[in-house]
């Protein structure tokens, strides 16, 4: 299970490389996508963030199960949730960058997050 988020969280953060290259190609271009502070540029910077984060966090969730006693009431839950969250949220960052109406799937993956965040503290008691 803890291999998983380790694969998932490295996987993450090499795609947060390739997708700030691929992003970093046209950051010079003071137009690029409606410009520096446009929203749609904005989603695309959260995006590419996204994956580092998500991708951290799922290190770092691997990380403790294996060097600690940390067991979340629902391992398996906890763990697809939070890899799920590291597919999703830069998923809709980037949806949302094409079209604002994918907004409103935010929820999806900021649920992910917080049903991993809630089974491991659940287990840390």
């Amino acid at each position: 299970m803890a291999q998983w988020n380790m694969v998932a969280g490295w996987t993450g953060m090499a795609f947060g490389l390739l997708s700030g290259a691929i992003i970093g190609l046209f950051f010079h271009l003071e137009s690029f996508a409606g410009g520096y502070a446009s929203f749609r540029r904005r989603m695309l910077r959260l995006g590419h963030v996204a994956f580092f984060g998500l991708g951290i966090l799922n290190v770092i969730f691997a990380l403790t199960l294996m060097a600690t006693d940390i067991t979340p009431s629902n391992p398996m839950l906890a763990s697809i949730s939070l890899i799920a969250a590291a597919v999703l949220m830069p998923t809709v960052c980037f949806l949302t960058a094409w079209k604002r109406s994918f907004r409103h799937i935010f929820a999806l993956p900021v649920a992910g997050v917080a049903i991993t965040l809630l089974l491991l503290l659940q287990g840390m008691v």
